[in-house]
């Protein structure tokens, strides 16, 4: 058991850092089925650099394109700790990406 209580689960081969992952997992390949998601994507890594220095690196849970041809980045959060936040802000600063939180 790790400190903020996830459980890994796996699912079609892939370890998930938590059930509630999995479960969104799932519900993203349902959704991609039926058509009303595609291109999805699982943990898309992004460079985090500012003035050509790298920061850190921040990976995405999911990305998929949603029906208007929007991309989505989305993230899992049980617990949004202080290292996500500003990952988060940077993802925006850097990329324009808001990321989606599940």
């Amino acid at each position: 058991m790790n400190k903020y209580h996830n459980k890994k689960t796996t699912i079609d081969g892939i370890v998930f850092a938590s059930k509630r992952e999995a479960n969104r997992y799932l519900e993203l390949k349902l959704l991609e089925l039926v058509k009303e998601i595609s291109k999805l994507e699982l943990q898309v890594p992004y460079v985090l650099s500012v003035n050509g220095e790298k920061i850190c690196r921040y990976i995405a849970d999911f990305e998929y394109m949603d029906k208007r041809g929007n991309v989505i980045t989305e993230d899992v959060k049980g617990v949004k700790t202080a290292v996500y936040q500003l990952k988060k802000k940077l993802m925006k600063a850097i990329y324009g990406i808001d990321i989606l939180e599940i």
